[in-house]
């Protein structure tokens, strides 16, 4: 099993995602950009996994060799951000944000993907493997929180240039392999991608996916400001954004025994109920830094207890046929058309009521839940 060269490339990605969520609106602040302005810009950067994971999915099962599309998404994704160099306009920051996310947000559907195959009859030992992700993010927040306290937040696109050639070398490192072996008794093997669309469970999972990452929205796009505004320093904010991943590795690290323990509707339910209650308590008691730990604490549930349920019912749903194509649509469905959509609405809604963007967000999880509870009796994953 290729442990460390997977739990390396997970290591890198997140990393530069620790870079993202918690600093790139400060940036995008630091450039003189509104909050409607950055929640666009936001909305950009989340909705290229609408388009491009599917795509490139789409690219890997035809060609067979995943890695290979991997590889060359990492590299135009590094070389398309370096014109961020060159100009701080909106329209050319949107264009340059457009490009290098086509590339970058392909990525880890496909990776996501070749970590389970590779991972074969032990892979209810993802969690242990994108766990390094989860320490990688950790690592830079803090770093980075840290280092923004002494320097300039100006400095971020060139640490962010940084950690995407890393990305590209840790991609080289995992070999590739044709999927050409395709068990002829997999029953979701001989349906075609539109005929599973069409299942009912399928349909509401995604949709309880769009909920989820819509509610999360506000979250990877205003949170740092909602902090910085209320007084927090960058160090603080980096504290809190490393707690919640702190939360989510430690979940991780144990999903394997939980999921023998509960069944994948218990587990869908209660992240979406912890979305329910989380972003609320976020709007209504910001000045309680207690409070505000404890909520990070349930990014846990809302998002490492969801996430490691679905990439693998993706992969139990899908079959060995459509699997990039089923994980670019997890991404695409959940990161990208909710992610994206979650974003523009509190872009338009921030600057006259901070408040309500967390109150619908709760909804949005609260809807999520509904769905899970009405339309799926049971979401079947194969234990090892």
């Amino acid at each position: 099993m290729p442990y460390w060269r997977l739990s390396s490339f997970y290591f890198s990605y997140f990393a530069l995602l620790g870079a993202i969520i918690p600093f790139w609106t400060l940036y995008l602040s630091d450039l003189g950009f509104d909050p409607l302005e950055i929640g666009m810009l936001a909305a950009i950067m989340m909705g290229t996994k609408i388009v491009s994971p599917y795509l490139l999915g789409w690219l890997a099962d035809k060609s067979r060799r995943p890695m290979r599309v991997i590889r060359w998404s990492a590299f135009l994704s590094f070389v398309f951000f370096l014109g961020m160099f060159l100009s701080s306009g909106f329209y050319y920051v949107a264009v340059i944000i457009a490009s290098f996310t086509f590339f970058w947000n392909a990525v880890i559907g496909q990776f996501e993907s070749v970590t389970l195959s590779q991972l074969g009859k032990h892979h209810s030992q993802y969690g242990k493997v994108r766990a390094w992700g989860s320490i990688g993010f950790i690592v830079a927040v803090l770093i980075l929180g840290w280092l923004f306290n002494t320097i300039a937040i100006s400095y971020l696109p060139i640490i962010m240039a940084v950690l995407l050639f890393s990305i590209w070398l840790c991609s080289l490192l995992v070999k590739d392999q044709r999927h050409d072996q395709i068990q002829a008794h997999d029953k979701e093997s001989t349906d075609g991608l539109f005929d599973i669309l069409k299942r009912p469970a399928v349909i509401a999972f995604f949709s309880a996916c769009f909920l989820l990452q819509l509610s999360h929205g506000p979250y990877y796009t205003f949170y740092s400001l909602y902090l910085a505004d209320i007084g927090y320093s960058k160090l603080i904010i980096g504290l809190l954004w490393g707690a919640g991943v702190v939360a989510e590795l430690l979940l991780f690290l144990v999903m394997s025994r939980i999921l023998r323990r509960f069944t994948v509707r218990v587990i869908l339910l209660i992240s979406l109920f912890f979305c329910f209650v989380r972003w609320p308590i976020i709007g209504v008691f910001p000045d309680y830094l207690a409070v505000l730990l404890m909520a990070q604490v349930m990014h846990a549930f809302t998002f490492a207890s969801f996430h490691a349920v679905a990439v693998q019912w993706v992969r139990q749903a899908f079959g060995n046929a459509h699997q990039g194509q089923g994980q670019a649509l997890y991404s695409a469905v959940g990161f990208g058309a909710g992610g994206a959509a979650g974003a523009l609405i509190s872009g338009i809604i921030w600057s006259y009521n901070p408040l309500l963007v967390w109150l619908l967000a709760g909804i949005a999880g609260g809807l999520g839940f509904i769905i899970i509870w009405r339309f799926i009796a049971e979401v079947p994953i194969a234990q090892p």
